[in-house]
Parts: structure tokens; C-alpha cells; sequence
């Protein structure tokens, strides 16, 4: 949820900043089904039916990383993508490196106000011996605020990207376009 709202409020730095936000409906998108069930099972496996096979889990967790990957290289054009892609890829490799986890610091979760050993399949939790720690939930929001929750510096770089794409699209004041898309 906290990331949906930063993505909200970079959307609505745009028009601040000069730019028209109804370029971003002329964007067409190659694959987007594929971007659509990755979000589907995710939304799934965490809240709607977090209980069963942790394998099943795991398994389905890593395969949404591996179909969002498909949506973004088809969509590589767009720009920033890349960088969105990189915080996708630094996401993935902290994932699978913990057997479909992304491994949560137990200091992360206790500050964010989360279970350290929660009921059910989780995304992001404390994972004993984890591989990686610095590419997973090592940050928070403090459970003091409104909407709590751990990150990593992927999710970071994924919502940079989205800020970056949205201001070149949109041609906002704060387009920066040098290293928009890499030569081909």
C-alpha cells in the first residue's frame, strides 16, 4: 500500500511540474496482460489466500518476478524502464536467493510495527540464515505513521524509474531525458 501511494503522489508531481498527464494514456504497452496476472497472483498469494503450500507460494511469488521481466522487456522503448527494471531485477535476485522470500531485516519489521513470524505466506518476511539481506526489506516506515511498511532499495529504484518515466512522457519541466533509454 505504501508503495502504491508514493506512486500516486509521483503521478501528481507531474502537472506540478508542467507536464501533461494525459500522455501517459497514449502510451501503449506491449504485454500488459502478462503485468496484469503477475499483480493478480501476488494480490492472491499474500491476501486473499495466504495459507497452503509455502512451495506453491514460493513458486508462484518467483514466477510473477519472471513475467514482470517479460513486460518489461517488451517494453524496454519506454523510458526509464531500465531502471525500473533494475530495481525489478535487484528485487528478484534477493527473492530467489531465499527460496521465493524477500528477506525482511527483523529490525525492519519490528520499527514498521510487523509480526516477525506471521501466519501464512508472506512476501517479505524474516528469514532465518538469509542470503543477500542488503537487497531486501532493510528500510521502514515507522509503525507511528499512518501506513507502515518495510522496502528495499529495489522497490527504491522501481519507483524512481516510474517518477523519471512519468516526467519525460508526460514532457514535464523535470524530464530528464539523457539517459532515458540506453543506445541500442
Amino acid at each position: 500500500m505504501l508503495i502504491g501511494l508514493v506512486f500516486l503522489a509521483c503521478v501528481a508531481t507531474v502537472p506540478l511540474a508542467g507536464g501533461r498527464l494525459a500522455a501517459l494514456s497514449e502510451l501503449r504497452f506491449r504485454a500488459s496482460g502478462l503485468l496484469v496476472a503477475a499483480i493478480l497472483a501476488q494480490v492472491l498469494i499474500v491476501s486473499i489466500f495466504p495459507q497452503g503450500s509455502a512451495t506453491f507460494h514460493n513458486a508462484v511469488h518467483i514466477a510473477t518476478y519472471v513475467a514482470v521481466a517479460v513486460f518489461v522487456v517488451r517494453n524496454r522503448r519506454i523510458p526509464w524502464v531500465w531502471l525500473v527494471a533494475l530495481g525489478g531485477a535487484l528485487n528478484f535476485t534477493a527473492i530467489a536467493a531465499n527460496g521465493g522470500v524477500m528477506p525482511a531485516s527483523p529490525r525492519a519489521l519490528q520499527n514498521a510495527g510487523f509480526a516477525l513470524d506471521p501466519a501464512g505466506f508472506t512476501n517479505s518476511g524474516a528469514v532465518s540464515h538469509p542470503h543477500l539481506q542488503f537487497l531486501g526489506d532493510v528500510f521502514w516506515v515507522p509503525n507511528s505513521f499512518p501506513i507502515s511498511n518495510v522496502f528495499s532499495v529495489g522497490d527504491l529504484l522501481i519507483l524512481v524509474g516510474a517518477l523519471l518515466a512519468m516526467h519525460c512522457i508526460c514532457a514535464s519541466r523535470l524530464a530528464l531525458r539523457r539517459f532515458a533509454v540506453p543506445a541500442v
